[in-house]
């Protein structure tokens, strides 16, 4: 399976979940919650770097979505997949195809938001957004390796 929403031709993945989610703070931590349980199903354990990574990568986007993408009475949705080289692949979509995530340029200061992206970008081997298709709206996915994490300085 290649994903379809992302553009990442390069990644066929061989195990997926997909999870619906209300567009609420609650919602996002569902949506975080299971993806750590389906992490640790997979093979990476409660606690290690990359499942830290991913959990951390969909906490953002699940954040930014019902933040940022919420329409009342519309759902978001999570989807993992991993392929056999290891790499993670996280998709979060929502209906606001006009509300495109911005990575904040530059320090924030004192600013108590406007660093998730920042986090994603460091985290993640890439990342993007892209148009859904036959649906409105978009998906923010984010490109996970297993292996060595980059440093944040």
């Amino acid at each position: 399976m290649t994903t379809a929403f992302t553009g990442v031709t390069s990644f066929t993945a061989v195990a997926s979940f997909a999870f619906r989610f209300s567009a609420t703070p609650r919602g996002a931590r569902l949506a975080r919650r299971l993806a750590s349980h389906q992490l640790d199903r997979w093979g990476w354990p409660y606690r290690t770097p990359v499942h830290d990574a991913v959990e951390l990568v969909v906490g953002e986007l699940a954040a930014n979505a019902v933040t940022h993408g919420r329409v009342p009475g519309r759902d978001a949705e999570l989807r993992l997949a991993h392929d056999a080289a290891g790499r993670l692949l996280v998709e979060v979509s929502d209906v606001r195809g006009e509300r495109r995530p911005v990575l904040a340029e530059g320090g924030r200061g004192l600013a108590e938001d406007g660093r998730g992206l920042t986090l994603v970008a460091a985290l993640a081997e890439a990342w993007g957004v892209a148009e859904r298709p036959g649906a409105p709206g978009k998906t923010v996915w984010a490109l996970v390796a297993d292996g060595p994490l980059p440093r944040v300085p």
